[in-house]
């Protein structure tokens, strides 16, 4: 038997209060997410010039969920508001998607250590409420960024309203967030449906950008100006952490910050001059 000498730290294997590595309990990684805020930087600010409007309006403390409209083949949304809030705010955000992309080689676990989880309650009640972090989620689910071209800026229902309920048994608000220039990042002007199912994928799209630049186009962005307003905060005067709650009053509430954004969206239409240069 080996005794610790007298001022010596105990191994590590028995000190439960170091961690072995940046990655916490959900899979995300501090020096992971540092190293793609880097990387994806210069697409933020020079390809994309994305431009914020109410950023003040989230909090620099304190749960609250995310909720916006959610675009293109390959989703440009999603690393845009979460390397803004990174940035701009200095706090954290975990993003949840589809179980698909969990489960995709590669992809999935790199999902994982930039921030990403498996859109599931469980995690995002924990997230909110008993480690008041900032939480995104598209309540448009698949059916948002597998729209074609020509349905562009006209939102899918919110499912059923989960993530209202989510909020209602966190205690926390939400903030609803309307995003132009992901439409026209990567848009859809076909879909392969057939193709799809037999490869197990929610859609298989021709995009505009396959066209313009062949099989580099699925990959590639067009460099369309983006532009995000975050809107009232909605808070919900019900008691935290029930099992239950009115079923017609979590849809109310679903449409209503659905109209919210959709209305944002008009708005921020009308005022755009250019796709490319707002």
């Amino acid at each position: 038997m080996h005794l610790p000498v007298a001022g010596t730290p105990e191994p590590a294997e028995v000190r439960p209060d170091i961690r072995l590595s940046d990655v916490d309990e959900w899979g995300r990684s501090e020096s992971m997410r540092a190293m793609a805020r880097k990387l994806y930087d210069p697409i933020y600010r020079r390809w994309f010039r994305v431009e914020w409007e109410g950023l003040e309006k989230i909090p620099d403390h304190g749960g609250a969920l995310l909720v916006a409209n959610h675009a293109g083949a390959i989703p440009s949304d999603a690393p845009v508001i979460m390397h803004g809030i990174e940035t701009e705010l200095g706090r954290p955000i975990y993003g949840l998607a589809d179980y698909f992309f969990r489960r995709v080689p590669v992809v999935g676990t790199m999902w994982s250590r930039l921030g990403g989880l498996p859109a599931h309650p469980e995690n995002a009640e924990r997230l909110l409420r008993e480690q008041q972090q900032l939480v995104l989620v598209f309540p448009e689910g698949t059916k948002g960024p597998s729209k074609l071209y020509s349905e562009r800026y006209q939102l899918r229902r919110f499912g059923r309203g989960g993530f209202v309920e989510i909020a209602m048994r966190a205690g926390v608000p939400v903030i609803p967030i309307a995003v132009i220039g992901a439409e026209e990042s990567m848009p859809i002007m076909a879909r392969l449906p057939t193709a799809a199912k037999a490869l197990g994928i929610p859609y298989l799209p021709i995009t505009a950008n396959m066209l313009a630049f062949g099989p580099l186009g699925a990959v590639t962005y067009f460099p369309a100006k983006f532009k995000l307003r975050v809107l009232d905060p909605v808070h919900f005067d019900v008691e935290p952490g029930r099992e239950r709650y009115s079923r017609s009053r979590i849809m109310d509430e679903s449409e209503a910050i659905r109209e919210k954004i959709q209305d944002a969206l008009y708005d921020m239409l009308r005022n755009r001059s250019s796709v490319w240069f707002g």
